[in-house]
């Protein structure tokens, strides 16, 4: 019997879940089909940035889904399914604090770390908890019956469980094993037919959407499933010109003249879909939900610490600027990124902004060659390429989220409000959450010590962008 590795079945299951979100949305297959003619259309238009963050093969591949849990159990049994194909925990979001929209959960993505898995297959969830201890949101009481709930309920089943422990054991699963693995990973994340408690939800739903859909309903489901786009802008105009309702904007960095960095995202507005309901009386009766929704996404350069922090300021100057002028955001941004950002890979690299790889380019010795990597690379001896950003940010998902969101919820001003953090989250877990700062400093890091032992020199013999003085 063949074997089916990590790899393999990680792509099996963004297939599974893209067919099983697609007949449940069925607008997600639009968005699917236009981000590929934009894509096509892209690469004939702009043949020398092809694969720049990605091959055309990767990008059509690419996923990222969501999801939302109600405990850090089953958190934990999250980890442990996508544990199964090769999906670590890597980054630790609060949206507690998140602007328009406060969100009581606390999230993590869970995706392929190592460049070549990465390169295979990029499926990514971004997997989001509820939070019942944050007397921001909760009472007391209304905590112990969520808890309650909650407890009483099971998204994985032990048979699921078990088979994800045996791949992660034996680097994948039987054949035979693998269908049924993925059989049971689609169960788990298929809408649920079973009534919901209306009562119950729409008490949750006073608080937050996100918590009614998270706690007032007996199972997970695929919140959305995301696909990538090398044009996110005029992805947007063309699926209006479809007559999707797209949400108002583009979240994250404007649409400029220089690189693409982080992470641009938008989606189509969440869709009413009918649901059954248990009244107060016993009976049953139908309705509808809006909580899904369709996001597609755009990514570009990871950025250091340093380019972080620039983002995050610019991002503030922008917000300042919009509230004193009225001004609209993108003409604000563009403008301050103009001001704030420099405008070529290389300038990046200097100012050590954005993390890259490295590809020796020249057979000439050592001995003639500059010690300064900068000079190794504008001599053109040295080839960088941009490490593509394969993380969230806390900003535009809560962005997102406010745009789909079918009501304000409801804050309080209050104490306690139950700190988390990412070592809180990794004892939960029982697997560390990685720094992305981390993945992204050793990919540069292995990819200059490569270069370097072509030319038979030691790393420390070079003048580094990140280690001036």
């Amino acid at each position: 019997m063949s074997h089916v590795k990590q790899t393999e079945l990680r792509k099996r299951l963004s297939g599974v879940l893209s067919d099983l979100y697609g007949g449940e949305v069925p607008a997600y297959n639009m968005l699917v089909e236009v981000a590929q003619e934009v894509n096509q259309e892209h690469q004939r238009q702009h043949p020398e940035k092809a694969g720049q963050f990605g091959s055309l093969e990767r990008v059509t591949a690419e996923r990222h889904g969501a999801i939302r849990v109600g405990s850090p159990d089953e958190l934990a049994q999250a980890a442990r399914v996508f544990g199964a194909v090769g999906m670590y925990a890597v980054n630790f979001y609060d949206l507690r604090d998140a602007k328009p929209n406060p969100i009581p959960v606390v999230s993590t993505a869970f995706r392929p770390t190592d460049r070549q898995e990465l390169a295979e297959n990029p499926f990514r969830v971004f997997t989001s908890m509820l939070v019942p201890e944050d007397r921001r949101f909760f009472t007391q009481e209304l905590e112990h019956r969520l808890k309650n709930y909650i407890s009483q309920r099971t998204l994985f089943s032990e048979e699921l469980l078990t088979l994800a422990d045996s791949a992660v054991n034996g680097n994948g699963l039987p054949e035979e094993q693998a269908q049924r693995f993925l059989d049971l990973a689609a169960a788990s994340f298929a809408l649920s037919s079973e009534p919901v408690d209306r009562a119950w939800y729409d008490e949750l739903e006073d608080i937050s959407s996100v918590a009614a859909d998270i706690g007032g309903v007996s199972s997970t489901h695929i919140n959305h499933l995301t696909p990538r786009v090398l044009d996110i802008d005029e992805l947007y105009s063309r699926m209006e010109l479809r007559g999707i309702s797209m949400i108002d904007s583009i979240q994250g960095p404007p649409k400029w003249q220089g690189p693409d960095v982080l992470l641009r995202q938008t989606s189509f507005r969440a869709l009413s879909e009918p649901r059954l309901f248990k009244e107060s009386d016993g009976s049953v009766s139908e309705g509808e939900l809006r909580v899904r929704f369709g996001e597609v996404e755009a990514r570009g350069m990871a950025l250091t610490r340093e380019g972080r922090a620039l983002y995050d300021a610019s991002m503030a100057e922008v917000d300042s600027e919009v509230a004193r002028s009225g001004r609209t955001r993108s003409d604000v941004a563009s403008e301050v990124w103009a001001q704030r950002f420099p405008r070529t890979d290389i300038e990046f690299l200097k100012a050590d902004l954005g993390f890259f790889t490295f590809a020796l380019t020249s057979d000439a010795p050592a001995s003639e060659l500059p010690t300064s990597l900068i000079d190794l690379v504008t001599s053109g001896h040295v080839q960088v390429e941009p490490i593509v950003y394969e993380d969230f940010l806390p900003r535009s998902a809560a962005g997102i989220f406010a745009s789909n969101l079918s009501g304000d919820g409801n804050m309080r001003d209050a104490q306690g409000e139950a700190p988390r953090d990412a070592m809180w989250m990794s004892g939960r877990i029982g697997t560390p959450v990685l720094d992305s700062f981390d993945i992204y400093a050793q990919e540069r890091s292995s990819s200059l010590a490569q270069v370097c032992q072509q030319l038979g020199m030691h790393v420390d013999d070079l003048i580094l962008p990140w280690k001036q003085d």
